[in-house]
């Protein structure tokens, strides 16, 4: 049976980054790796809109998220960390844990943060130094208003550090790193970016680099002063993840190819499709005010417990999407539509769906979400 999968990460696999992976392996103090990692920077620069630093490690997206707070911040440092979801809930143990003192901003999750929310806590406390955010908030299927938070950071709180997970961002949507004025961008391999987990990516601005100048929390391997250094050579400080910077230049080369613009435009399209259809089978979205073009968050119906969706999807029609987590599970399943997905995935899975509904008592008319989902299409 042909399996599908449409979590949020990991994501499918193009067949190109899959011939990537089974290439034979080279060394990765040679100059053939110098010259691939050299050459996936300056398109991975390109990728996040950026002339910053720009490194990678090899690691999950986490590794670039701790480091963004050891490289930057001294432990009693205060940083203001949008909490709105299972994401925005690292930020704030990975500040505890390094003894940063997190001022935390709570939004109901589903929900975006305002940019009057932000300005009012920044202005509540001159001695904030740091604002910690995500662009695409996974868990909830939010996308918080990181543009224009940027762009007020710039104008009134010039010296504070704007540190954004942009792990379900990169590669769904246009994210401007040096234009929103963004100081520590991380990224991450295993969701728009089409290969397996185990890279992240994180961008520093000469601001960045300036707090780094002070920051004496403890770092051995996410020591981003000293992978700067490495990159600059053509190296990494420690044993990259040689096949998978292979497969990354491939990816990149479906970028470059493709064109962002018209891979951002099929994600939109998708996830209007998918948000569609849901409302057509008489669902509710979870983050229907502001939701991101990664993943969309629709809530069980009532008496249907969310992971009995997810498991029967699996069981019985080989498709693979994501519950809910934390507070969230059971009441929600999400659907992604980043990356290697076309709308045939969609209307599979949104098949499947209605088939696994009926299944668990649910009414609606069949047939409605691939009508809408058509039509978006």
């Amino acid at each position: 049976m042909k399996r599908y999968l449409l979590a949020p990460g990991p994501t499918p696999l193009p067949p190109e980054v899959c011939e990537a992976l089974a290439k034979p392996i080279i060394h990765h103090r040679a100059p053939v790796f110098a010259e691939l990692l050299k050459g996936v920077v300056v398109d991975l620069k390109w990728l996040m809109r950026t002339e910053n630093t720009v490194i990678t490690l090899a690691s999950s997206a986490t590794g670039a998220m701790e480091g963004a707070v050891s490289n930057f911040l001294n432990a009693g440092d205060k940083a203001l960390v949008v909490i709105g979801g299972k994401f925005g809930e690292r930020w704030l143990e990975l500040c505890r844990i390094y003894g940063v003192t997190p001022v935390e901003l709570n939004v109901t999750w589903g929900e975006a943060v305002t940019v009057e929310q932000v300005r009012d806590a920044l202005k509540k406390d001159a001695t904030i130094k740091a604002l910690y955010i995500q662009a695409s908030e996974t868990s909830t299927g939010v996308a918080h208003p990181v543009k224009e938070i940027g762009l007020m950071l710039k104008s009134e709180f010039p010296n504070i550090l704007y540190v954004v997970d942009s792990v379900t961002a990169l590669g769904v949507f246009d994210v401007r790193t040096d234009d929103w004025g963004i100081d520590v961008n991380v990224g991450g391999s295993q969701k728009a970016l089409m290969l397996p987990p185990g890279l992240a990516f994180a961008s520093i601005s000469n601001k960045a680099w300036e707090f780094n100048k002070t920051s004496k929390l403890p770092r051995y391997y996410f020591d981003f002063k000293k992978e700067a250094k490495s990159h600059g050579e053509g190296q990494t400080a420690y044993t990259p993840a040689v096949s998978m910077t292979v497969a990354l230049r491939a990816a990149l080369d479906i970028f470059k190819r493709e064109t962002p613009e018209k891979i951002y435009a099929r994600n939109d399209r998708l996830a209007r499709a998918t948000r569609a259809a849901a409302l057509a089978l008489g669902m509710e979205l979870f983050a229907p005010a502001s939701p991101t073009n990664a993943c969309t968050a629709i809530k069980a119906p009532a008496g249907i417990d969310g992971q009995d969706i997810v498991k029967k999807l699996r069981n019985e029609y080989a498709t693979t999407i994501a519950g809910g987590q934390s507070q969230l599970k059971g009441k929600i399943f999400r659907i992604s539509h980043m990356g290697y997905i076309d709308d045939g995935d969609i209307l599979h899975t949104l098949l499947a769906l209605e088939k696994v509904l009926e299944s668990l008592g649910y009414k609606f008319e069949k047939g409605a979400s691939l009508k809408v989902a058509a039509k978006e299409m």
